[in-house]
This record gives C-alpha cells, structure tokens and sequence, in this order.
C-alpha cells in the first residue's frame, strides 16, 4: 500500500457529503440510515482515511463482543498482564483501552486514528500484587493517574481511550478491549461499534453458552459485508465437550459463508479460574502467534491492511446508495408533504373567491348596516362589518384548510406533527393567533379601499370630500355585495364619480382585494411549509453523494489501471 493523494481527495470529498446529509422525516427505516451515516462516517474518520495516509502505521485489531464474552480476560491474557478491567457486571461508563508496543505509542497519542476520543494514560503496572492492595486497584507513583472511566463516571463525561503499553505487545500491533456491543448503555454501544470500524482486524469473542445469540451473528455478518480480516473466539468452552461445540460452531460458520474465517477455542480449565485473572497462556497461544505473524511478515502485514481498505471500499457502493436512497425518500415525501399543503389552499382560495363573487359577505351585520346606509348607519360601520366578515371568511376558509392538511398528513408515513400549541400556548391561542394574522390583513384592506375612495373622490369635480367614507362603503358593496347590491352600489358610484371614473376605481379595489386573499391564504400556508422547509428535505443530499461516489469510483479505476 502507498500513500494515494488522488484517492484521498475524493474520499474526504464524498465523506463531506455523507457529513451532510440528513434524514429530518421520521420514515419507516429512517433510524437504520441514521445508523448507517454514522458508521459510514465513523469508518471514513477512524479507519479508511488514517489507513490511506499511513499505510505504514501499526494494525489496529479490536476485540469486541457481547457482555461477559471474556474480551478484557482475553485482551489481558494476550498481554500477559492485567491492562483492562474484567468481570461479567460493567460501571456505567467504560473507557475503552488500547495497549501497544512503546515505539509504536506515538501512532495512537494524537488523534490520527479515533479523532475526537480523548487520550489518557496510565504507568505500567510492574507489580501487579501491589496494585492489588490499593483500595483503588490503582499503582502508586508521580505518573498515576486515575481515570473515571475506570469506575463509572457521568453519562456527559468526554469519550476517552486509554492508552497502555507493554514490550509484550509485537511492534506493528496494537490491541483494543472495546465496550460490549449489547451494553444497557447506548453511548457504550455506539461506541464499541465505532471502534470496530477503526479496525484492521476484527477479533469477534462469543461464548460456548451464547455462540447462537444474535449479537455475535451481527457482527459476523458485518465484517462478510465489509470484508475485513477476521479471527473467532469461542471462549469459555468446558473442555469435555470443546471439540463437539466447536464443530458445531464451525458448521454455522460455513452455512454463513464464514467458513474460512481464523477460529479459535478457548478452553474453560480449572487453572482458568486462577487469581491472576489470566488464562494460561497455552489457551490463547493459537491467537497470539497468529496476531504475531499478521505484523510480522511484512507480506502478510500488507495483505490484511489492504484487505479491509479494498473491503471498506467494495462497501462503499451499496452503503452510499442506500444513503441516496434514504435521502431521496426524504424528499419525494416532502414534496408529497408540499403538494397537500398546496391543494388545500388552493381549494381555499377557489372557495374564498365562490363566496365573495356570491354576495356572501353581505349577510348578518354587514346587510343589516347597509339596509340602514345612509341615514340609520355611517360608511364607517358599513366597512366595519365588512372587514369582520372578511376576516371570519378567511380564519374559516384556512382552518377548513389546516384540517385537510392534517387528515392527509395522517396519511403519509413519517410526517412531521404539525404543533399548534403548547401547555403555555395551548391551540385555542393559536388559533386566536391566526385570526389576529388574518384580522391585520383585513384592516390593511379596509384602509387600502379608504385611500382609493378619498383619491377617487379628490379627482372627481362633483363630489364632496365628506363623501369619501360613503364611497368607500358603496365600493366595498359593489366588491362583496352580491348581484342586486352590487349593481346598486355600481350605479350610485358612476352617478357620484363618473362612469369612467367608477370603472377605474371598480377595478382597483377588486385587484386589491385578491391581493388581500392571496396574502392571507399564502401567509397560513407558509405556517405549514416553513417548517417543512427549515427540515432540509431536498434533492441536493441524494445528488452530491452520487456525484461524490462517481468521482471516487472513476479514481479507483484509473488508479487500478495507471
């Protein structure tokens, strides 16, 4: 393996738009992509692109497992010294611990591989007997440090690998004990699958009593899918019958199409059980000599790195794609989400224009003021009931609207909740917000007929400027009032203002108040797509991870070729 610039840049480059791309809708599947983004990410970050830079760094193999699998007793045992707690029952918060040769330290002290994982060390433990009579479990000595992850610590606390070394450890190789992958802790879970995607080597524990669970089977079938270089342990097997499980557990291996894969068997013996916490070292003598040779052949060194880089690469294809796939789910569901929003308010505007074209707004108070007008009532009563007629008109032609939304919203798998209150503004208060929205536009209407029947009446030589609020009444009747109104109040304005004059002013005030029903019906609509559009559901995601993935497809092929 050497360092590939090219390929580089198209990796950071496609790892820049899986950063991006987001899955807001709540989709069936959704919480898979998710999980399947920060893999993805976790995996770019911690392995491929650390791999790609350094091909020359130590390889990194991560044990992993479920609870009480005998990770840490291994990881241990393969030491030769106690580097990680052990025990079936787990603090709440587990720091993961890296232990390495000492050359090799300085590969895992920055933030080449994990990046955003803090680092904490510890001195190596020379006697063990006296680290054991310390309350803490803890040596002595000016370099010590506790850690918190060692005993438990706050959910909140920052993410840390500890970092051992031991000259027993080969140089070139740097062992993992990882957090269960079953942990009650999700934070731990998380992690230990971030972990495993840092590996260049996947040392996968189960148990005599628990090699059918699903949990080891995920992980297996993970590393086939990725291709990584693998090794099995199947641990604590009572030897009367190790021979028999492990057969058994071979023939599952091949049904899966696993049966190549590195296994070995770790024995329960009664010197097992010794105070050391530590197997003997004939149990695990099969793993570490094959461990060894993994970094000690440089032929055999190079094969396993580049085996999982070109593994995580093959992967890259469907995982990208099914990102693409979530992504454009996402969209098509908000321009579905879009589309209802828009034919409700449609239906509502189309509605709006029916009634007012109809004379409905002449009704109630508005008719019984303008039966009166002018003698028993003044223009400026007239425009009131007109302007709460307006406004009822359209508060009940947008929530005649909302509600549609919401029956179809119902409808679509993975929309969002649409809040119209809270416990401090419960929905009668948003609704009596909208009317207020609605109420302010209807006024601005209402002033706007004013201003045109002051102008209209200004220009004309035979009205008086104290007609202006009575014009601007008659207008508003020949706007809203129906076929006989209309024509009534039609008549008694060409008699004041002129034909022409009236005609003009007819027309005005009509252009004027569709634009007063547009503003309003466009204003409650925008109350449900600003929301959705703030989600970022667009088409942009599904495309530049495409077009990223092309690009880093048409690198590998020329560098294959070059």
């Amino acid at each position: 393996m050497e360092v590939q610039p090219e390929l580089l840049d198209a990796l950071t480059a496609l790892r820049e738009r899986v950063a991006a791309v987001r899955f807001p809708l709540p989709l069936p599947g959704v919480e898979r992509a998710r999980r399947s983004r920060s893999e993805l990410l976790a995996q770019l970050d911690d392995y491929l692109v650390p791999r790609l830079r350094a091909p020359e760094a130590p390889l990194l193999a991560v044990v992993g497992g479920s609870t009480g699998a005998g990770k840490s007793t291994l990881v241990n045992s393969l030491v030769g010294r106690r580097v990680s707690e052990a025990g079936v029952l787990r603090p709440t918060t587990r720091t993961p611990v890296l232990v390495c040769h000492p050359h090799d330290e300085h590969w895992f002290a920055g933030e080449r591989v994990l990046p955003g994982l803090g680092r904490a060390w510890m001195p190596r433990q020379e006697s063990l007997a006296d680290a054991e009579d310390r309350p803490d479990g803890l040596p002595e000595g000016p370099g010590a440090t506790r850690l918190d992850g060692l005993s438990g610590g706050p959910e909140d606390a920052q993410l840390e690998v500890r970092i051992e070394t031991d000259p027993g450890v080969p140089v070139g190789l740097a062992l993992l004990d990882a957090p269960d992958i079953d942990s009650l802790v999700v934070r731990n879970r998380d992690l230990a699958a971030r972990l495993l995607c840092a590996a260049d080597v996947w040392v996968l524990v189960t148990t005599a009593a628990r090699y059918g669970d699903a949990v080891p089977w995920h992980l297996l079938r993970s590393a086939r899918e990725y291709d990584v270089v693998l090794a099995t342990v199947l641990d604590r097997v009572p030897h009367q019958i190790a021979d028999e499980v492990s057969q058994r557990y071979a023939a599952m291996l091949a049904r899966e199409g696993l049966g190549g894969v590195r296994r070995f068997t770790v024995p329960e013996l009664p010197e097992s059980a010794g105070g050391s916490g530590l197997l003997p070292t004939t149990a695990v003598a099969g793993l570490r000599d094959w461990l060894a040779q993994c970094v000690r052949d440089p032929h055999a060194r190079s094969r396993a790195a580049a085996r999982t880089t070109a593994g995580v690469l093959a992967s890259l294809r469907s995982r990208v794609g099914a990102l693409a796939g979530a992504a454009a789910a996402q969209h098509a569901t908000a321009l579905r989400l879009g589309r209802h929003v828009d034919e409700a308010f449609e239906e509502a505007a189309a509605r709006v224009r029916q009634l007012t074209d109809a004379g409905g707004l002449l009704a109630g108070d508005a008719a019984a003021r303008w039966r009166g007008f002018p003698l028993d009532s003044g223009g400026d009563e007239v425009l009131d009931a007109f302007t709460e007629g307006l406004t009822a008109l359209l508060a009940g032609a947008a929530a005649a609207a909302d509600e549609r939304i919401a029956a179809a919203w119902r409808g679509e798998p993975g929309a969002p909740e649409r809040r119209t209150g809270t416990a401090a503004a419960p929905e009668d208060a948003a609704d009596e917000e909208a009317r207020g929205r609605i109420g302010l536009l209807a006024r601005r209407w209402r002033r706007c007929l004013e201003e045109l029947a002051d102008e209209a009446v200004r220009g004309s030589e035979g009205a008086s400027q104290t007609d202006a609020e009575e014009t601007a009444a008659r207008l508003a009747v020949a706007l809203l009032g129906g076929a006989d109104a209309a024509a009534d109040a039609e008549e008694e304005l060409r008699r004041l203002l002129g034909t022409e004059s009236a005609a003009r002013l007819r027309e005005r005030a009509g252009r004027i108040l569709g634009t007063c029903v547009e503003r309003v019906l466009c204003a409650e609509r925008e109350q449900w797509l600003r929301p959705l559009d703030a989600l970022g559901a667009t088409p942009d995601p599904q495309v530049e991870l495409i077009a990223a993935f092309s690009v880093l497809r048409r690198t590998e092929t020329a560098r294959r070729t070059s």
